[in-house]
């Protein structure tokens, strides 16, 4: 028995695991849980962790598997899957709060943080954090031409140099 990564068609999660659960396949399908704002609100979602795939046990035979409706493919190793280690199973599912994996919230930024600018024409330098705006934006203080001038970019397109080791 052996765990391998199945690819499934768009939007056919659902349909892929009761397929291969009628097949007499043991999948693993795993979400998280994240906040998203809709219509001005915050509001927490259920989404997949890795979307289009999922985790299937394979016990004897993966052919039967591999042509279940539902499923594009299964991620092959030569001619046969490629094999996921148990410990990788194990340790997705250790993160499982309520039926969601939970990942480590990053850091929080504070006013006057020195972050890295990590995309867009301002990438490479550096910057102080001066406070998030609407629609995770955030605002940074950059020196240019001899100012601090103010900048809004995406919260992803700064990080904090202690985010930077990750």
């Amino acid at each position: 028995m052996y765990w391998c990564c199945a690819r499934l068609e768009t939007r056919r999660g659902a349909v892929a695991q009761h397929f291969l659960k009628l097949a007499g396949y043991q999948t693993y399908f795993q979400k998280i849980r994240e906040e998203r704002v809709r219509r001005r609100r915050r509001v927490e979602i259920i989404a997949p962790l890795f979307p289009a795939y999922a985790f299937v046990l394979i016990e004897q035979q993966w052919r039967a598997a591999r042509w279940s409706i539902g499923v594009a493919a299964l991620i092959m190793n030569g001619s046969a899957p490629a094999q996921v280690p148990d410990h990788v199973i194990d340790e997705i599912r250790k993160r499982e709060v309520r039926g969601a994996v939970e990942l480590p919230k990053p850091p929080e930024l504070r006013l006057g943080d020195r972050v890295k600018i990590l995309g867009g024409p301002f990438e490479g330098h550096w910057a102080l954090y001066a406070g998030m705006k609407p629609h995770e934006r955030c605002e940074v203080l950059l020196s240019l031409l001899g100012s601090q001038q103010r900048v809004e970019l995406s919260r992803d397109a700064i990080s904090a140099p202690d985010e930077l080791e990750l």
